[in-house]
């Protein structure tokens, strides 16, 4: 089985298969369909239910970094099984939620916190240490999963929600992502470059002598913090509006399933996204793609603050889908070539974390929006400024990576590249 499974694009394969129930799609897709279901029955507003997503996503913030910490210490996979464990056992766990507003809010948090596990965070640290040359490409590839998961878990959830309620809804979800992510995870996914205890002081060294930054030196580099604000500003706006996307077009008019079925297809753009954007990422400077992938959203915002109509809706939805596509592939990509492999796992943590904290805040922008003044439109405005600079960042970072490709090692970086643990 270990010869079999032996080839690196196994990993990438894994990584498809757990990026479909990754906390991108869980924490923000689920939340989107179940989210006037709970209003019904609580009696909440769209503000409050935001709040949780948003606490969620903080939550996430804060265990992204201390789980990448650990990966790099002790290896991807057993951090991620245990992490996966815990967080479908809270995603479950909501479905005993009172109609306490506190305690409803304290337990989104928990699926938050253990969500950081379940990140692209332990796919992307695997596939960086195992690809060079193609690191582009295979991020791209592995990270269709979250397109997959964008168009599947809709669906999914609205279907358990059809047959069990919000609140069954929730166990169904969580034993999804057990039974789908653990497994990805136990079969395909290798440690990445992790100084496991167990392996004793070689692997030690020879995780300290993978070229990069340690995380210290990370934070004090100016393009870090380029790269965190950019990263702020990209999830803030795709996930504030896919998250209100089926409120939004239920309150133009269109039924709730043509409009569950509507959300499920920005599924496609973000594969799209992902593909197209690791395929460029290979062949051109990164922020350059990164600064395209910065317009489309921009471009489907302003589409959606134009028209009502329910096609060119659809429309500018497709387009912030691509930008939302590629974001993820961006921080690990960009990071690598910036930073090297060192410190992968907890310098993708705090660039995660602020991802992260962008992806929570954009929808409880949109919420608060809404409640204020009873339409999104004040929110889409700020938003077309906030990913112009964004923009402006990008073209601010060097032109020449201090870690580029090394074109005569071919793609493996590390040490032995297949999925560890395959019997």
């Amino acid at each position: 089985m270990r010869s079999m499974f032996r080839n690196r694009w196994w990993i990438v394969f894994g990584s498809v298969m757990g990026l479909i129930v990754g906390n991108v799609t869980i924490l923000q897709f689920s939340a989107s369909v179940l989210m006037k279901p709970i209003m019904a029955e609580l009696g909440w507003n769209r503000g409050l239910v935001s709040a949780a997503v948003m606490l969620g996503s903080i939550f996430a913030a804060v265990a992204t970094p201390v789980a990448g910490k650990l990966m790099d210490r002790h290896g991807v996979k057993r951090i991620a099984l245990a992490a996966i464990t815990l967080f479908a056992l809270a995603i479950a766990a909501m479905s005993l939620a009172p109609a306490s507003p506190v305690v409803f809010l304290a337990m989104f948090s928990l699926v938050g916190l253990f969500s950081a596990g379940q990140a692209p965070l332990p796919y992307a640290k695997a596939i960086a240490a195992a690809f060079d040359r193609r690191r582009g490409l295979a991020m791209g590839v592995a990270m269709t999963g979250v397109g997959l998961g964008a168009a599947l878990v809709p669906r999914l959830t609205q279907l358990y929600l059809d047959r069990f309620g919000w609140r069954g809804a929730y166990v169904a979800v969580g034993l999804t992502v057990f039974a789908i992510a653990f497994s990805a995870v136990a079969l395909f996914i290798g440690d990445g470059g992790g100084a496991r205890r167990t392996a004793g002081t070689a692997a030690a060294a020879r995780a300290a002598r993978l070229p990069g930054m340690d995380a210290r030196e990370a934070v004090r580099n100016p393009q870090f913090w380029r790269l965190a604000v950019v990263f702020l500003c990209i999830p803030l706006v795709a996930n504030g509006v896919i998250v209100h996307l089926v409120p939004l077009l239920t309150d133009r008019g269109i039924p709730a399933d043509r409009a569950v079925a509507l959300f499920s297809g920005i599924g496609a753009s973000l594969i799209v996204g992902r593909l197209l954007c690791g395929f460029l990422l290979d062949r051109f400077f990164g922020p350059y793609v990164a600064v395209a992938f910065v317009v489309l959203p921009a471009i489907g915002v302003l589409t959606l603050l134009a028209s009502r109509d329910p096609t060119f809706t659809a429309f500018g939805a497709v387009l912030v889908g691509l930008g939302m596509g590629a974001e993820v592939d961006l921080i690990a990509y960009l990071q690598s070539r910036y930073f090297g492999l060192r410190a992968f796992g907890q310098i993708y943590g705090y660039l995660f974390a602020v991802f992260t904290v962008g992806s929570g805040l954009g929808p409880f922008v949109m919420g608060a929006a809404y409640d204020a003044v009873g339409a999104y439109r004040p929110a889409l405005m700020a938003f077309v400024a906030v990913l112009g600079c964004a923009a402006w960042l990008l073209l601010r970072l060097p032109r020449r990576y201090p870690y580029p490709v090394i074109a005569h090692r071919g793609d493996q970086v590390n040490a032995d590249p297949s999925p560890a643990g395959v019997a």
